[in-house]
């Protein structure tokens, strides 16, 4: 049986009370049937896989692996997906590195396949470095269909730290959050910047955000945000600016989780409220 994640409210204050109940409800969908299956399967064969070829010829391995870095969506494309995979990193002009959704330029080095004699499924952790991810974005994912401001919120809170402290430049890092949809939607939101914006060069787009950072925020470096405090700021921001821009009232939160334990009924309403307190 799948577990669905509860979320009784929007906007920030359905940002806190999933932060509340995060391991418990993270915890409840990774013991759910289907991502259990998944991870015993995924468990069970990656050890035998030494190239890329094999890995794209097991459609369940592959949904693993592409699940753990947000490229769900490419569950299809085999000779892409196994072209990435087989150029590595270590060259400049390789797929991975041209591409701009560095999530497949994490994949490729995460498995090694195009950069080590011997590649990363050998090492007797990958398994369980490539499951931690998966299950947290596929949590997320879940969160996403009931609310996809909340999913946006978690893939910054976990996104962000890491560019944070990259060792790269600080227009790098802006560059970076510009070229991720969901970390430049954050930002968008966060700073209230027009649909129009995308269409501006370059260069005046980054002028804006780290005007609007520094505006918003008091500091203009993406830095900040290995700050908990700082990134709390640009996700309370997000969220606020977000439910204003629904139309979604935040006057009567109760009513939310009343809604919520009247249609799911008596069965599964112990369960909210044990998360409630």
């Amino acid at each position: 049986m799948s577990f669905a994640p509860v979320l009784p409210l929007a906007g920030y204050a359905g940002w806190g009370f999933l932060k509340r109940t995060l391991p418990s409800q993270k915890a409840a969908f990774a013991a759910g049937s289907g991502v259990k299956r998944d991870e015993d399967y995924f468990r069970a064969r990656i050890g035998s896989i030494k190239t890329a070829e094999a890995l794209v010829s097991d459609r369940r391995l592959l949904k693993v692996a592409l699940g753990a870095f947000g490229l769900d969506a490419d569950i299809n494309n085999k000779f892409f997906i196994r072209k990435v995979l087989e150029e590595g990193t270590l060259k400049v002009g390789t797929l991975a590195n041209r591409l701009a959704d560095k999530q497949y330029l994490a994949m490729s080095a995460a498995f090694g396949f195009g950069d080590f004699p011997v590649p990363s499924t050998q090492i007797s952790t990958f398994a369980d470095t490539i499951l931690s991810a998966y299950k947290t974005r596929q949590f997320e994912s879940a969160v996403g269909d009931q609310n996809g401001d909340l999913r946006l919120a978690l893939n910054a809170e976990r996104e962000l730290p890491a560019l944070a402290n990259r060792n790269i430049s600080e227009n790098s890092k802006w560059f970076t959050i510009m070229g991720s949809t969901p970390l430049r939607k954050v930002f968008e939101t966060a700073f209230g910047l027009p649909a129009s914006f995308g269409a501006l060069d370059l260069d005046t787009q980054l002028a804006t955000f780290r005007s609007r950072a520094e505006k918003t925020l008091g500091v203009a470096n993406v830095s900040q945000f290995s700050d908990p405090v700082q990134l709390d700021k640009v996700l309370r921001q997000f969220l606020l600016r977000s439910e204003a821009a629904a139309g979604l009232s935040s006057s009567a939160p109760g009513a939310s989780a009343l809604q919520l334990l009247q249609a799911t009924g008596a069965s599964s309403a112990s369960g909210l409220l044990s998360l409630l307190r």
